[in-house]
């Protein structure tokens, strides 16, 4: 291992983190003379993001100086390093205005009282960067401009990738970088554009941006602000899922704005190749033989009619039912009870079922996590649904998270093909996606995933019923997080946050969020003893 290297890296990742924080600096200097008329740094917040740009453009120049000629010292195991140190060392600067914010609205301050501070100040910039959407904020319409524009542009970044970014933008970060991307990028494979890596990033980044520019005007045209525009096309395109408003995209009671969002969360948990070999190429065969992509469609349509004839059919089950679930801070009854009836209102008429359906689904199904409904309140088989899909996730090569559809279908192929062998021993039947027959090493490379994905989520779950008092919220805390979808079932449904669940268990599912968004291997190669020798 050469450390050295690995130094120089997250170097250059911290000076484009320091570039970055100037946007939502600028935001926050701008409300403090214009909302506040304050000086420019005298809120808390502008002053916060001052001291993390410079921390982080001064540690980022020195690191960087001081080991440059490591830069071409770069392999696999510096790769794998990079990715997961560089991502945790940018969550730990851009955590510092959300800390300091936090600590702000305390009235008293202790230890004890800063450390909850700094977890859940990085609970929320993990959450970002990692695009699970996960929250603790239990009031978000009076957080900042900045803060909240900061979050959700962690969404956009953390989306397509910090290091995939930083390869477009620094040629010279070295030349382990293939090691980066197919550290960073979802999926079995890391596939490349273009020969050059760089021409790659900026190709995907490229596809990125327009169909950002693209939903940002057509949410505009829908009577958004600017502001919430760009904030909820960030969290769409990267499926992460932060809003700017307390009830999610359900705020706006818009079917329009439903729509275009349903339609951009679908496509960002499509492979970007696609889009790609469609939007430059015009090659629309590219839809017609990925076999992935017709799996995640159909999957999407069926679990949608499904879910939708099930509200329209029997409708939602009565207050008294529904408030038997666990909640944190449980409602007055007859505040409860009008939230019921209005959710049962949404869902009516088939029309209604069927947009509120189309869009949790899609939502889910791309790990976004935003919310329309409160979904927690649905019939008891509609939950185990949504959660299920929640492990399925987009595909790869895609913003989404998940296990990935390519694996859930390999995997799906895989048990099939050992059920066949039972009365066929000698059977030789490799597994083909499309009438090409994948690598034996890359069904076992899945398979392999597959095991580590769902072991490590029994482990997690039971480490979280140690601090959590229901199961459900429990179980689903960690299908959301290594899921990196956001919300997940009662205690932390999608009307809930995560405030209440104790800093232990905040760190779980901070490790869960991570192990889901650089593909558990990338995280846990590290903590074997080997991998840190030379």
């Amino acid at each position: 291992m050469h450390f050295k290297a690995v130094f120089y890296s997250i170097g250059r990742l911290l000076q484009l983190l320091s570039m970055i924080l100037l946007i939502p600096m600028g935001i926050s200097v701008y409300d403090a003379i214009m909302l506040h008329s304050a000086r420019p740094f005298q809120t808390s917040e502008s002053l916060a993001f001052l001291v993390a740009l410079l921390i982080s453009a001064l540690l980022g120049t020195l690191i960087s100086i001081l080991f440059r000629e490591a830069r071409n010292q770069q392999g696999v195991k510096e790769g794998f390093a990079i990715v997961t140190l560089g991502w945790i060392t940018m969550t730990l600067i851009g955590a510092i205005p959300f800390m300091v914010w936090f600590i702000e609205q305390r009235s008293a301050l202790a230890i004890g009282d800063i450390l909850v501070a700094f977890t859940d100040a990085f609970f929320e910039i993990m959450s970002g960067f990692t695009t699970t959407g996960s929250t603790i904020l239990t009031d978000i319409e009076v957080v900042p401009r900045g803060l909240l524009f900061w979050r959700s542009l962690t969404h956009w970044l953390g989306g397509m990738g910090i290091i995939t970014l930083a390869l477009a933008i620094f040629p010279a970060m070295g030349v382990g970088g293939y090691q980066m991307f197919r550290g960073e990028v979802p999926g079995p494979s890391a596939d490349r554009l273009s020969p050059r890596l760089r021409q790659t990033s900026i190709i995907l980044w490229g596809v990125y941006l327009m169909m950002s520019i693209a939903e940002t005007i057509l949410l505009r045209l829908g009577g958004m602000s600017l502001f919430d525009s760009i904030c909820h096309t960030f969290g769409t395109m990267a499926t992460g899922g932060f809003s700017t408003r307390n009830a999610s995209v359900g705020a706006y009671n818009s079917a329009y704005i439903d729509w275009v969002i349903i339609v951009f969360m679908f496509l960002a948990g499509t492979n970007f190749l696609i889009h790609y070999r469609v939007l430059f190429k015009r090659d629309w065969f590219a839809i017609k033989e990925n076999r992935e992509f017709h799996f995640y469609s159909a999957t999407i349509v069926i679990a949608t009619i499904v879910i939708a004839l099930l509200l329209f059919a029997g409708g939602l089950p009565d207050a008294a039912e529904s408030a038997a679930h666990f909640t944190a801070i449980p409602a007055e009854t007859g505040v409860f009870a009008e939230h019921v009836a209005a959710e049962g209102a949404k869902v009516s008429t088939f029309n209604g079922a069927l947009r509120y359906s189309a869009f949790q689904v899609v939502a889910i199904v791309t790990t976004t996590g935003f919310g329309t409904a409160d979904f927690d309140i649905w019939p008891r088989a509609i939950g185990l649904i949504l959660v299920i899909l929640m492990f399925w996730g987009g595909c790869a090569g895609s913003t989404g998270g998940g296990m990935k559809m390519i694996r859930v279908m390999v995997t799906m192929k895989a048990g099939w093909r050992e059920l066949k062998k039972i009365t066929r021993p000698r059977l030789v039947a490799p597994l083909k996606i499309h009438c090409s027959p994948l690598p034996e090493h890359m069904v076992s490379n899945i398979i392999g995933f597959s095991i580590l994905f769902i072991g490590l989520f029994v482990i997690c779950s039971i480490i979280m019923s140690l601090f959590v008092p229901d199961l459900t919220s429990a179980v689903t805390s960690v299908a959301a997080t290594i899921g990196n979808i956001g919300p997940g079932l009662s205690g932390i449904g999608s009307t809930q946050n995560f405030a209440w669940i104790p800093t232990p268990g905040k760190w779980v599912l901070i490790l869960c969020m991570l192990l889901g968004r650089l593909e558990i291997f990338t995280v846990l190669v590290l903590l074997r003893p080997s991998f840190w020798k030379k």
